[in-house]
Formats: structure tokens, sequence, C-alpha cells
């Protein structure tokens, strides 16, 4: 059974379902404003791997994950460029699935759009205005913190030591009767887009959008909700605190995912001017490379990203192409079951890719020195089913580089050695690597 560090209870447990044979999860997406850099990347493919993972173990899997197509900084920007913040939200959201597609990240199963869930989103406010778990501000409707007693359990410190408002303006703070509580609803200020209400036309907070989409997408008491660390407090917390508050059951289980630091160890962020763009990331090195980089770290550690690792994963997957080009009859052959159950314990330990890829590793080495099948069977299921790296396949080679490697052939069988070297030469400098084998001559790309 799979098994995850649950932040809600700071310990790694099972991760118990709702209803058995199915993964109902939600992962919060992207705010379509600007460019996705390497940290979204990261935080796309964990939870492409999970939800991968859990199907290759048999599960099926109802992923839900949503896009934020209003907001204060896509309303900012709509405003730079004197465009309008539903042509801003259009063209990053195209970005975003682009390199998400490069990426090899599966789409979800849902894309909830915030602006299509307003209409709900004023109910659940307007249901906690009704049981005084919420209150009418100076510019907008505000949520009690005080009301829910346990408020804080998603928090990563004492919350007097925490501030609450990623997100919220100075204007904003006037409206609140305690630093803890956040912004339901803002009225409208002029230029900007609202809708009606019946406390003042205006928008969402950005805390009341995934409760709502969530439990209406999965359900109460859905199992998974899942994002990067930097959201478990406030938003993540504020987003329990508001299905709790409306007497519904959210998540059974929250899990969060490392942040992306540049060399040296300092966190990526577009305030110190060192993210580096994902377009950028993908259009210099094989999607795959940054795919093995992660998986090569624990999700929840922070993952270093630079030339130099990015450069050592690059020359990992040229291995791994090898391999499957190499063993490319094994995908016909029934998987070793030892491999797989290996690969599932470690997999099944927090998500722990690191020790799967050792044991995949481990494992290809064992093909290398034994030729066994069915371990190389296991091994590219595994990569490509259980993680989404595909690799290689028997690579198809031309009829004349195959008649030059024939020439060879005979050229050696002849024990004429100039013309067998004169023949290795021609064919790689056509781009093949040649390669002598007991079945003669074998050709694969060079790269």
């Amino acid at each position: 059974m799979l098994r995850l560090y649950d932040t809600a209870t700071g310990r790694v447990e099972d991760l118990g379902l709702r209803r058995a044979g199915e993964l109902s999860m939600y992962v919060c997406g992207a705010t379509v404003y600007a460019e996705a850099h390497a940290g979204h990347g990261r935080f796309g493919l964990v939870w492409d791997v999970l939800r991968r993972y859990a199907r290759w173990s048999g599960l099926s899997v109802r992923f839900v994950s949503n896009v934020t197509d209003i907001d204060d900084k896509i309303i900012a920007r709509a405003a730079a460029e004197s465009t309008s913040p539903a042509e801003v939200a259009a063209t990053w959201e195209a970005s975003w699935w682009e390199s998400m597609d490069r990426l090899g990240v599966g789409r979800p199963d849902e894309t909830p759009h915030a602006t299509a869930y307003v209409e709900r989103m004023v109910e659940l406010v307007g249901s906690l205005l009704d049981s005084e778990k919420a209150y009418l501000g100076g510019d907008g409707v505000y949520f009690s913190t005080a009301s829910v007693p346990d408020y804080g359990l998603l928090a990563p410190g004492p919350l007097e030591q925490l501030q609450a408002g990623a997100r919220v303006e100075v204007s904003e703070e006037a409206g609140k009767r305690s630093p803890l509580d956040f912004a339901l609803w803002k009225l409208a200020k002029p230029g900007e887009p609202s809708w009606p209400a019946p406390w003042g036309a205006g928008r969402p907070g950005w805390h009341t959008e995934c409760v709502v989409m969530a439990l209406d997408l999965l359900g109460d008491g859905f199992d998974l909700h899942g994002g990067g660390v930097d959201l478990a407090f406030p938003h993540h917390e504020n987003e329990r605190a508001q299905a709790e508050a409306a007497g519904r059951g959210f998540a059974r289980h929250w899990a969060h995912s490392g942040m992306v630091v540049a060399a040296g160890g300092e966190k990526m962020s577009k305030s110190l001017g060192n993210t580096m763009s994902l377009a950028g990331l993908l259009g210099s090195h094989d999607p795959r490379a940054y795919r093995l980089l992660c998986l090569q770290c624990h999700y929840r550690r922070p993952l270093t990203v630079s030339p130099a690792t990015l450069g050592a994963a690059g020359r990992a997957v040229e291995g791994l192409d090898a391999f499957g080009r190499d063993f490319a009859a094994a995908r016909e052959v029934d998987p070793d079951a030892g491999v797989r159950a290996r690969f599932a314990e470690a997999m099944d330990d927090d998500l722990d890719t690191p020790g799967a890829v050792a044991v995949l590793f481990d494992a290809m080495r064992q093909v290398r020195s034994a030729g066994d099948l069915g371990v190389a069977a296991a091994v590219i299921d595994a990569w490509e089913k259980g993680l989404g790296l595909p690799l290689a396949g028997e690579a198809e080679v031309p009829p004349e580089a195959l008649a030059r490697a024939a020439e060879r052939d005979a050229a050696r069988a002849a024990k004429d050695w100039s013309r067998a070297d004169a023949l290795r030469a021609e064919l790689a400098a056509a781009g093949w690597l040649v390669e002598d084998t007991p079945a003669g001559t074998k050709l694969r790309p060079a790269r």
C-alpha cells in the first residue's frame, strides 16, 4: 500500500482510500499570468509521477487540477499591457499546457477554471456569512479563522509567528478583525472584472476558489490534496478551514512537494531574479533529463537545478535509451516479478523515487551481465509506465546503413581489416555507433 507523508499529521501514513481501488486527488494548478519556471515543472512532474505510479499499481485515478484565471497578478498584468485579464489568462494558460505537454505531464481528468465557478463561490460565502463564520469588512467579506478551533493544522509553526497573508493587499488590512483572517470576496474596484453578489459586486478571494472546485468535482472526503510546500499555509489551510466551517468533509490526506533551488541552495524566486524559464530549460535539454533529475531527488526535498545537474541527467538518459534499444525485444515478454516488487516497495515508501531509480539501475546492470529479458521487461515497464520516462526502442536503420554493415561483416569474415575499419568510419560519419556482437555488426544512433 502506498504511504505518504501527511502534512496534517507530520508523519508518513497509509494512503487510506475513500473507496477501495479508487484514488481521488486534487492538486492546486497554475495561476496563469506569466511564463512557467523550473519550479513549476518539478511541481507538475511530482504529481504526474504519483498518478502514473498509482495507475501502474492497479488503482483507478481521478485527478483534478484547477486553473486560476482571475487573480490580482492577472489583473495587474492586463493593466500594464492594456489588455484584458481574460486575454492574459488565455495566453499564459496556453503556454503552461505547452510546457507540461513537452515534459510529458499528462493532462488532468478535469481542469476547472475559477471564473466558471464564481456563482458557487458566492453561495459558499453567503452560507459562511449566514453562520457568522464570515463577516463584512470595509472592502470585502472576510473569513473568521477564530471560528475554526483547529485553525493552523497545516501551518509549519506557531500561528503567532506566521503571516497569514500571501496575496493580501495592504489596503485590505483595515477590513480584518484578525491578522489571520482572509478575504473570501473582494469588492469591485474601478476597471476590474466583477460578478454580482448580495453584499456587493466583486470577485472571489484566491483561497475560496479551490475549496469550491474540489468539493464539486471530487465530493466530500476525497482522498488526497497536493501542491507545492509553499501552498500548505496559508492557502491550503484556508481551503480546509472554509470546508470545515461549512460542515463539509475535505481532503483525507495532504501532501506537498519541495522547492527548486539554484546551485548553492538559494531558493529560486522571481523576486531574487534567479528563476530558470521552463521553456528555456526544455529548449536546451531533453525533457526526460529534467524528469530523471526530479526522480533522483525525493519529492519533499529541495531540488538543485543547474547546468551541471541537468547535464548529468541528460547523459544518464542516453544510457537509458541505449538500454531500451539493446533490449527492445524485452517488450514482448513478461516482466520479472522480483524487480516489480522491489520497485513497488520503494515507491510505496513515501514515493521514494530515488530508491526506485536505484532498483532499476541495479536491475539494468544485472541485465547487461546476464541478459535476462524478463528483468529487462520489468525495467522498461517501470521506467515508462510507473515513472513516465519513455526509453528509445530499437532504432529503425535505413537500408543503405544496413548494406554497409553487411559489407563490414563480410570484410571482417575475410580478415580485410582495413576495409572493415573504413566501413566503420563511414558509418560513424553518418551518425551511427558501430558495435561488434556475436551476431555481427550492430548499429544504433550516436544520439
